[in-house]
């Protein structure tokens, strides 16, 4: 490590969640007024029948803003067949390209090309587009390697362009570039090994770039969901920070350190809003360290003045949002827009505790948008509206 890079490292003020925090959550309580998200009375219809969608983010800018399009905003979505097992869907997920609109979502179909992803499946990212209004600078997640026997845990975070074309009222991305492996684990601040015992929720981390351009600095990062490297835990999650500059990208100590306390510390963003930095991840009860205090499922987050830190836990613990007691697995996947409402999938609907088999899981999976929340932020104070 340079001098300079180390300048840089003792800067960072890594947050540590702690079972503290956690603890006093109790009945969601710690989340503020409004805390729980409005129960979902019952499973949205599908957005495009026979597939599912999961994870999904709009194009933004630059600055993080929604960007505007006629017929409503463009949005990069996780999607898959429906499968008799929806856990299934992971090992299968493809990007698509879709529109929002008033009158319902329109499919464009898949957004990279076949040939394009080193892995055997893609995962979730975050799509800009630049200032030339036409190219998209897309970050993703590969996960596996092409022409694998059985699907493996590697993730690589990925970095693409390609041309934002329309014709016939249809959007359409080509011309994606060979795509660039932003950074690698190190096995010194991010753990290497992803495999973790292969079962969903213990699986490690290198996934879901979130790019960010500092605005004191200009200079561009990119936050991911990872493993801190040398745990004695099984629970070590945290969201790691790379930054780039003129010699390329140098990851740096992580901003949120769940060590002992949580696995997956899941989608990191940031909003800006009112001069703070808000930084918002999505974790579910089941990570959460055996023996320790349990969090339900729900959008957790920090809030600083600068993306270095120090970071502050929202509503004194990190909850922001979790699913109602009565539905604890009813959406997940949370994502706080520039406009402060919050995007989610619909996951297990109408169900108080986790279906016993496969075909009541299949029944119970909604696969599709969740219903449109909105927070409010006042400091370091959130709450949900309505």
């Amino acid at each position: 490590m340079s001098a300079s890079e180390a300048a840089v490292s003792d800067r960072i003020e890594t947050f540590r969640w702690t079972p503290a925090h956690v603890a006093a959550i109790g009945d969601g309580a710690g989340g503020g007024a409004g805390a729980a998200a409005p129960l979902i009375a019952a499973a949205p219809a599908p957005v495009l029948p026979g597939i599912d969608i999961w994870d999904h983010w709009p194009i933004v800018d630059r600055a993080g803003r929604t960007v505007a399009f006629a017929g409503g905003p463009l949005v990069v979505a996780l999607t898959a067949p429906v499968l008799p097992d929806p856990d299934d869907r992971h090992a299968i997920a493809r990007l698509r390209l879709m529109q929002a609109g008033a009158d319902g979502w329109r499919d464009f179909g898949y957004l990279l090309p076949d040939t394009l992803n080193p892995g055997s499946r893609e995962w979730a990212g975050n799509t800009i587009l630049e200032e030339d209004g036409r190219t998209l600078s897309f970050y993703y997640t590969s996960a596996g390697v092409r022409g694998e026997a059985r699907p493996s845990f590697v993730q690589r975070l990925l970095l693409t362009r390609g041309t934002l074309s329309f014709a016939g009222g249809a959007a359409h991305a080509s011309d994606w570039s060979a795509p660039e492996e932003i950074v690698v684990p190190d096995d010194v601040l991010y753990q290497r090994d992803m495999e973790g015992g292969g079962a969903v929720g213990a699986i490690k981390a290198f996934r879901d770039p979130f790019p960010i351009v500092d605005p004191v600095t200009g200079v561009e990062h990119v936050l991911f969901t990872a493993s801190r490297a040398g745990s004695a835990s099984a629970w070590n999650g945290v969201i790691g920070i790379a930054r780039r500059d003129a010699a390329g990208w140098t990851l740096l100590p992580p901003l949120v350190d769940a060590d002992g306390v949580n696995n997956e510390l899941e989608r990191p963003h940031v909003v800006r809003h009112d001069g703070r930095l808000y930084l918002f991840w999505s974790t579910q009860a089941k990570v959460f360290a055996d023996g320790g205090p349990r969090g339900p499922t729900g959008l957790y987050g920090v809030v600083a003045e600068e993306l270095y830190g120090p970071w502050r836990p929202l509503n004194g613990t990190g909850l922001v949002l979790a699913n109602p007691a009565e539905a604890p697995f009813q959406a997940y996947s949370w994502l706080v827009l520039d406009d402060l409402s919050v995007w989610s999938f619909a996951d297990l609907v109408g169900v108080a505790t986790p279906p016993d088999d496969v075909a009541a899981t299949r029944a119970a999976f909604a696969g599709t948008p969740a219903p449109v929340v909105r927070l409010t932020l006042d400091g370091d104070r959130t709450a949900v509206v309505g």
